[in-house]
């Protein structure tokens, strides 16, 4: 009669926790892929839920336009002795008789001739020269000015004799900032009279730069530029000529996507390319978990501009970033093709639902642990 009470009893507590443990929430990553359908606008939610197919990827294929305008291809180097304004021009004056007019007073002057040092051509491209006057040296070379400057002389002393001689790069400076090994301002010089030859100029990239995704920027006034570092060794047509003045910057890509639900690791991931697509995302992350992930329910959420949403829906009525939900299917016979070729985006979602069976069994541990303890309860109180 006793091991009738205690059979009956087990049995009512096993009813109860399975009761308990169907009502109550179990511990999961993230929503069921039938909860996310349910949240369709189909199906009075808010978001576009949608299957990818190769319409979609190449509706969704919109990555970032970078380059150079035809205004920096076109360019063409600069001419090494070239004066420009800022630079500083040594000159010397050889005049052909004893007291000189730039001699008088001057130290060094005479037969040995008149030293003029630290000439600064001036902003506007213009230098002062005794008995000269106001000069344009900008836009000439050293030889160019020299023939000027005798003229300008010849008709006060007797056969002038002039030597010039430019600071090469003094006003002709780009700035370098970011990830290269050595920032700062560099003289535009035989040597570095192009992109690629200024950030080696600066020692590189950092060590803490990856090459893949480094992006290089250059400013010119109101223009501006950017281009991927490798890009500029593959296509020779983008080390483009530097101009005085430009500005460039040497940056890590900042975008990234966030990896959750049923992967090898739920996290916010940066870029290790400049295309990536959902496989390499998933793959970033350690792929799925072999023992939680359904392959069926692979889902990519993004806040997509109305262009690209009305293709995608095959609509032109929607206005605004448009939430959108792309369900990527492995298990079918084009699932990892359409995985290989969809591209992510900076901040997309990425998220793996569990497999069904994955709540059985957290159901099942849960009432095999409640079970143990009411054997072990029982059995306290059957002593």
């Amino acid at each position: 009669m006793k091991m009738r009470v205690v059979k009956g009893a087990r049995i009512l507590v096993l009813v109860v926790l399975a009761g308990t443990v169907a009502g109550c929430g179990l511990p999961r990553s993230g929503p069921s892929k039938r909860e996310i359908y349910s949240g369709s606008v189909q199906r009075q939610g808010n978001a576009f839920v949608v299957s990818v197919n190769d319409r979609v990827t190449r509706a969704t294929a919109v990555t970032p336009e970078l380059g150079f305008s035809p205004a920096f291809l076109n360019a063409r180097q600069l001419g090494s002795d070239t004066i420009r304004p800022g630079d500083v021009l040594a000159m010397t004056v050889y005049e052909n008789v004893e007291q000189g007019l730039l001699s008088v007073g001057a130290p060094g002057g005479g037969s040995g001739g008149t030293p003029l040092t630290e000439v600064q051509v001036d902003g506007t491209g213009h230098i002062f020269i005794p008995y000269a006057g106001r000069i344009r040296a900008a836009g000439n070379t050293p030889e160019e000015l020299r023939r000027i400057i005798t003229r300008k002389l010849d008709p006060q002393t007797p056969d002038p004799q002039i030597m010039v001689a430019r600071a090469a790069g003094d006003g002709s400076t780009i700035s370098i900032v970011g990830g290269v090994a050595g920032q700062g301002v560099y003289p535009i010089e035989r040597s570095t009279r192009t992109l690629t030859a200024m950030i080696a100029r600066a020692g590189g990239i950092g060590p803490a730069m990856e090459s893949e995704t480094t992006k290089v920027t250059v400013i010119r006034g109101k223009e501006r530029g950017t281009v991927w570092l490798e890009d500029l060794f593959q296509e020779p047509d983008l080390d483009i000529a530097l101009r005085p003045g430009d500005r460039i910057i040497v940056e890590q890509d900042t975008r990234a996507f966030t990896a959750m639900g049923a992967t090898g690791a739920q996290t916010r991931v940066p870029f290790d390319s400049p295309d990536l697509s959902a496989l390499e995302a998933i793959a970033q992350v350690g792929g799925l978990n072999s023992n939680l992930a359904d392959p069926t329910g692979v889902f990519v959420l993004r806040d997509e501009p109305a262009p690209v949403a009305n293709a995608v829906l095959g609509r032109d009525d929607l206005i605004g970033l448009q939430r959108m939900v792309y369900v990527l299917d492995l298990t079918e016979t084009n699932g990892m093709f359409e995985a290989r070729d969809f591209l992510i985006r900076d901040g997309d979602t990425v998220y793996v639902t569990e497999a069904p069976y994955v709540q059985w069994i957290k159901v099942l541990g849960a009432l095999t642990g409640s079970i143990t303890s009411v054997n072990s309860a029982t059995q306290l109180a059957s002593q």
